[in-house]
């Protein structure tokens, strides 16, 4: 059966604005893949992601380039020698396994051979911003088990000290974005310790993260814009502790998969993210959850609303996809 590539661009109202190191926005702009074989279709979204040289553009560009591939039946396993890891073939590979899914009623957890997902806490992400906007954001999402909050600039001492304060109880995460340098770093280190910070995300950026080799690390550190796939993970052992595993990053579930396996052979601890995108792209990550030391799949909480068939988020708990919205 002859199968047909459709490509959309989207645009999902952010709730308010998101704020990191490198610059502010109102909207989710996100690309769905779809691939339909005559009588089932599968979906795959992704988020192109300036920093690693991607727009909407040349994202649907990519898609687009293998669409005769697609119509000749490409499976998963040639999609990863086509494309490179990165938005465009993240969004194909999940369409094939939410295709793969519907066309054999088999959920995609099944096919793939893991362990039926189950309800999981998120993290809940507190935007960069003075420390009194941080504060406030933080007194209002207090009650969440446990927050993520978006560092990487002047004051950001003063910022863990009032999120800090505004949420005794909570659970924190610190992401700096690449926004810290070899020089501020003990000096930021020091104040996640005071706060009690968890885990802290990217310090350095990763071109410049030899800095971070054979240091003592009393808070685990963890890489996200320093890893993208397999390529050349074994090297940063030495530096981090953890690995942030996001599909548009991997290229889809599958490099995520194997990734994940061998992160863990490596003895790096998991953390699964996102970026801001709708349900359609928390779905696919939400297999490898349970195997996470921290999961970070907020991103339909942060908008204004979701597609159709959401993920249920009761709180900071997430609930597994439902058929209709993936897998």
């Amino acid at each position: 059966m002859t199968r047909a590539l459709k490509v959309l661009q989207e645009s999902w109202p952010i709730a308010g604005r998101f704020t990191i190191a490198r610059g502010s926005r109102t909207q989710a702009r996100v690309i769905v893949a779809e691939i339909t074989d005559g009588v089932h279709t599968g979906r795959g979204e992704c988020v192109p992601y300036a920093r690693y040289g991607e727009s909407m553009e040349s994202v649907e560009a990519a898609i687009r380039s293998v669409s005769a591939d697609i119509k000749n039946g490409l499976q998963r396993a040639e999609l990863q020698k086509l494309l490179k890891p990165g938005a465009a073939r993240n969004a194909l590979d999940c369409a094939l396994w939410d295709l793969e899914a519907k066309a054999t009623g088999r959920r995609a957890w099944e096919i793939a051979g893991l362990p039926a997902p189950t309800p999981v806490t998120t993290a809940f992400t507190i935007s960069l911003g003075t420390p009194e906007e941080m504060a406030a954001a933080t007194k209002a999402a207090a009650q969440r088990p446990l927050l993520k909050i978006k560092l990487g600039a002047d004051k950001d001492v003063d910022r863990l000290a009032a999120v800090r304060a505004a949420a005794p109880l909570a659970r924190l995460i610190v992401d700096a974005n690449e926004g810290w340098t070899a020089e501020n770093l003990a000096t930021h280190m020091h104040a996640c310790a005071a706060a009690h910070v968890e885990l802290v995300e990217q310090p350095l950026p990763s071109a410049n993260d030899g800095a971070l080799d054979g240091i003592a690390r009393p808070i685990p550190i963890c890489a996200d814009e320093s890893v993208h796939d397999r390529a050349g993970l074994a090297a940063l052992r030495s530096r981090y502790d953890a690995i942030n595993v996001k599909l548009d990053k991997t290229g889809g579930l599958t490099e995520a998969i194997a990734l994940t396996e061998e992160a863990e052979r490596l003895g790096f601890s998991i953390m699964i993210g996102c970026m801001v995108g709708t349900s359609l792209a928390m779905a696919p990550a939400l297999l490898l959850a349970g195997r996470a030391q921290a999961v970070d799949l907020d991103g339909p909480l942060l908008l204004a609303q979701d597609r159709a068939d959401a993920l249920a988020y009761d709180g900071s708990t997430v609930y597994p996809p439902g058929r209709n919205l993936w897998g």
